[in-house]
């Protein structure tokens, strides 16, 4: 379902001063920001802490408290209803100059509507660019869901007039090197802590912590999530709810950015101003953009057996508790997890797939040979995708394939989209290098080999978001081709091996090696590749 297709037919101010009536966890009783507040710098966990502190820094107890009142006054965000109808009157504008649909998956959105109202939710969304927290907002406050509070970093803060809007629209803002600060590390568990106790709104934050700058899932950070998970683990909640989120650009906004960041290009800081100036990426064209709202996944269901509750019985729940080995093996299996749902949700583009080909032609080419000036023939890059379609269906992917139109206008436009790298002419497919302006000084190495890196990471960047459903298969028919021996023993040995070599470039669940390797088999079964048997893989 389009989301943009009913705001191109009706008012943007009429949806935003519409009634917006959620409905809460369990019928919450509204609390406001300043009441959920003084819960947390009232609570006996954040009293015992400021006491330690004190007593480890020499301080006055009072003088730690107002430490810890400020700390939490620059984190807290402050939920005002009048600046979320602003921000959805501007995201309407922007998003329908940007994207040509924004898709959601409508049942998807049924059941977090119905999780939301029987326990706390946590949003878990990937993480590719900055509109990510903004088009969540954007779709719940269209669907009368509680707008979410959002963890966001404090560069988002400091952006003057921008920081405070988003603030008032739910995020709340996170030092990115907290190290050892006791006091900041207790204050922000208590904050976030508090929200999921009391069911004050659904909790938004990416566990992959970063944005992605290669557009591939990254290896997840555990310290919100085991924030979010406390309250369960003490049985101060009966359930908690996790909603793995999906969301897929044909086109990323940042993806220029994201190439010169790989570079070393050092990232420019946020400011209104750099706001303001990329104003000019409303004149471009980003084509489609997908929201999928995974199955909830219940964390009562998903730890039984896993964990032992009762480790929490032995010292009142106010007190500090380190969690045990157990609990962080369980809380980084549930991270895994969310993070190989999201992408199993993903929807990859047209171009993904002719990225991975024209990308593989440019690196097998001679650079200085005549078949790179020439680049990939239309006619042979067209017949390529179209048999790397049928595989990616083949091996369970979700594509974005208008079949009512012909191959080669659904491959034209997807290549028109990202025009700024890729180009054919005369019947062959070549990537585009940066040029600088008429008559401007030749460029030195180092300048050369920036813009002839530039579209090659780009290009990269849309590939890489198709690898995850070959990358388990691929390793398979990686270990068939290398080991001596068609036994199932060995091959699995060598398949095992990759895993854990290539663990920091791809989410594999901890414990599923077996099944990663069955799965594989099936889906190279499947193509014809290997025939199995209980003893032999060939």
């Amino acid at each position: 379902m389009d989301i943009l297709e009913e705001r191109r037919r009706s008012s943007d101010l009429g949806h935003a001063l519409r009634t917006f009536t959620p409905s809460p966890y369990r019928g919450t009783p509204p609390l406001s920001a300043g009441a959920l507040n003084r819960k947390v710098l009232e609570s006996q966990y954040l009293r015992y802490v400021t006491k330690e502190v004190a007593m480890e820094t020499g301080e006055s107890v009072d003088l730690v408290r107002e430490e810890a009142s400020g700390i939490l006054e620059e984190m807290s965000q402050n939920l005002q209803l009048g600046f979320i109808r602003l921000l959805g009157f501007t995201l309407s504008k922007v998003f329908k100059r940007l994207f040509s649909h924004i898709n959601i998956n409508q049942e998807g959105l049924n059941r977090l509507q119905q999780a939301i109202q029987e326990s706390p939710v946590i949003l878990m969304p990937n993480h590719r660019s900055y509109v990510d927290f903004l088009v969540l907002s954007y779709i719940l406050f269209t669907y009368d869901l509680p707008i979410p509070v959002i963890a966001a970093g404090i560069p988002l803060m400091d952006m003057k007039m921008v920081g405070e809007v988003l603030r008032r629209s739910g995020a709340f803002f996170i030092r990115r090197a907290i190290g050892s600060d006791k006091l900041y590390w207790a204050v922000l568990s208590e904050y976030v802590k508090t929200i999921v106790r009391t069911g004050y709104a659904p909790v938004e934050f990416f566990v992959e912590g970063l944005r992605s700058r290669t557009l591939k899932s990254l290896t997840p950070k555990l310290g919100m999530m085991h924030m979010v998970l406390e309250p369960f683990f003490k049985g101060e909640v009966y359930d908690i709810t996790l909603v793995p989120i999906s969301i897929s650009y044909d086109r990323v906004l940042e993806e220029s950015l994201l190439a010169h960041e790989l570079l070393g290009v050092p990232k420019p800081r946020e400011t209104t101003m750099g706001l303001l100036k990329a104003r000019r990426v409303l004149e471009e064209d980003y084509g489609s953009m997908h929201v999928y709202f995974g199955m909830p996944l219940s964390v009562r269901q998903l730890t039984k057996g896993r964990v032992d509750r009762c480790e929490y019985n032995l010292l009142p729940r106010d007190l500090p508790q380190r969690p045990s080995v157990e609990t962080q093996e369980c809380v980084s299996w549930l991270a895994q997890q969310v993070v190989r749902i999201q992408e199993q949700s993903s929807i990859l583009s047209p171009w993904s797939l002719m990225a991975c080909l024209v990308l593989q032609d440019h690196q097998d080419a001679d650079p200085a040979g005549e078949e790179h000036e020439k680049g990939l023939s239309w006619e042979l890059l067209t017949q390529r995708t179209l048999w790397l379609k049928g595989l990616a269906i083949s091996f369970g992917a979700h594509l974005d394939w208008p079949e009512q139109l012909p191959e080669n206008q659904v491959m034209s436009s997807s290549m028109a989209l990202h025009r700024s790298v890729i180009r054919c002419h005369q019947g062959r497919v070549t990537l585009l290098e940066e040029e600088g302006p008429v008559g401007a000084e030749p460029f030195t190495t180092e300048e050369g080999v920036v813009r002839r890196a530039r579209p090659v990471l780009m290009v990269a960047a849309y590939r890489n978001q198709a690898l995850h459903v070959f990358i388990r298969p691929a390793m398979l028919a990686l270990a068939v081709h290398t080991v001596q021996s068609s036994q199932r023993e060995d091959i699995y040995s060598y398949f095992r091996f990759l895993l854990d070599l290539f663990s920091n470039d791809f989410i594999f669940i901890t414990g599923r090696s077996s099944q990663d390797f069955e799965e594989a088999c099936s889906l190279l079964r499947k193509c014809g590749a290997v025939q199995t048997s209980q003893q032999e893989v060939t």
